[in-house]
Order: structure tokens, then sequence, then C-alpha cells
């Protein structure tokens, strides 16, 4: 018998440290700012798997969020006011076809709303490369990325609104002064110029930035840019500019997702 307890210890240690299911909610009151890529159903041998939530995933995930009272809020929303316990801004990086096709009418099915950082120059363009050299898949240049009209009814529905997430989706450390500025702050210019609204929100590609880089969002007028530093913040924010978010993965099952909504980080295990 002992063998048995040995055994469920195991697995009770390693269903610990996958979930994190002990670590205490984070206040309430500290808006969740959660971060998808896509919304589409994983490609089998894939190697980004976990850039893919399936339409099932996130249509459960948006209903338990609705169901548990979460109030939904863009970035602007965060920002420029107060905002009640319990709220969750969705925010999209990059600009993947499937947040039009799939994501777009849950979010008006339950009533909520989210963020899309758009890449400008974003089709036929494998950007995974300009961090690792050695992803040159192609699997991200493939992937189809939205139309100019699909993001024009994305943002004049009042679902979405626009962020910027450079020009290029580039790797902004790796670049000179002038052409970190061209990506972030002509970003902001173009995508206000073909879309007509303002975009106040930037998002740093591969959440890779230095303190060079936050001062350029900040001198290219962002009111706010977010990270990918996992957790959940302080409201109001210390610093606008490096707003960590919550990470959600397509390897991820519900109750992970329902675990990281409580403290915003996931279990040690990846």
């Amino acid at each position: 018998m002992s063998w048995l307890f040995a055994v469920a210890g195991v697995l009770a240690l390693a269903f610990s440290l996958r979930y994190a299911w002990w670590r205490p909610a984070t206040d309430w009151r500290r808006p969740r700012v959660l971060m998808y890529h896509m919304v589409s159903d994983p490609v089998p041998g894939a190697k980004f798997n976990g850039l893919r939530v399936s339409p099932a995933a996130f249509e459960r995930q948006l209903a338990w969020l609705a169901a548990n009272g979460f109030h939904f809020a863009t970035m602007s929303d965060l920002v420029e006011g107060s905002v009640p316990a319990k709220t969750v801004a969705i925010t999209f990086d990059d600009g993947y076809q499937d947040n039009y096709v799939n994501a777009f009418p849950l979010l008006k099915r339950y009533g909520a709303k989210a963020t899309l950082y758009l890449v400008v120059d974003r089709h036929d363009r494998d950007w995974s490369t300009y961090k690792k050299a050695h992803h040159a898949s192609g699997e991200l240049m493939r992937e189809p990325k939205l139309t100019d009209a699909q993001v024009r009814e994305m943002v004049q529905s009042g679902v979405f609104e626009l962020g910027a997430h450079t020009i290029t989706h580039a790797n902004l450390p790796t670049l000179d002064a002038a052409a970190r500025d061209r990506e972030v702050a002509g970003a902001r210019a173009e995508l206000e110029r073909q879309y007509g609204v303002p975009v106040t929100s930037f998002a740093y590609p591969f959440g890779i930035f230095g303190d060079p880089d936050v001062e350029a969002a900040r001198a290219a007028g962002y009111s706010n840019a977010v990270t990918t530093v996992d957790g959940i913040d302080a409201h109001p924010y210390a610093d606008p500019l490096r707003i960590r978010r919550v990470k959600i993965s397509g390897k991820d099952n519900f109750l992970a997702f329902v675990l990281r909504m409580r403290s915003g980080k996931r279990g040690f295990p990846k």
C-alpha cells in the first residue's frame, strides 16, 4: 500500500506545481489584462499552437467571465478612469484573421470588448525570425491576417479598440533610435490615418523592450503600453507604459484559465 501513497503524493505534487492552486487570489479590484493571439483550432505539428486558443475554449472562457460578474473593458477604459472590481481587458496581438472570423462574433454574443494590437505591415511577414532566427518555419507568415476592411468593421462596431504593435513587429532593442521611432511613432500615425480613430495604446513586440523603447512610446503619445510580463498590476497604474498581462495559452485547459484569473500567473512548469 505504501507505493500507492507514494504515487498519490507525486501526483498531488505535480498537480500543485502545474496549477499553483494554492496561490491566493490577487485583489479583485485589480483589473485582469488578458493576452491572446489567435482564436483558432490547433494545427497538428505546428510550432505556435500555444498562440491558438480554440473557438470552443474561448467561448467557454467568455461565458465563465460573464457568469461570474466580470466587467469587460478596453485599455483606454482602464487608464482613463476608475473601473469596478472584477474588470477584465481582453487584448489580441498581431492581427490574425481569426480574430474577425471567430473571436468577433463571440465577443458580440457575450457583450464583451477587446483591444486589438495591430501590426501595420502584417502580410507575408514571418516576424518570429526577428526574435529567433531558427524559427524560420514560415508558419506565422502563412497564417491569414486581417484585411483593412475587417479591421474597420471591428473598430466601428465599438467591440474593438485599436492599438499599435509597430510597423513590422520589430524587435525594438535591436534597432537604432531612428528605426525604433519609425516603428513606434510611425505605427500610431499610420493606423490613425488608415482607420480614422485615435490610437493611444501600444504593445511591445515579443514583450521585448528596454527603457529607450518605453520612452519612445511615451514620446509618441501613447497613454499606455502592455508587456508580456505575467501578472496583475495595481490600479491605477504606477507605470501605465509597462502594464503586465495574463497570458492565455491554447495549450492550457479550463482549470488553468480559472486559476490564472485568480493570481495572473502560471504554475511552475509551462
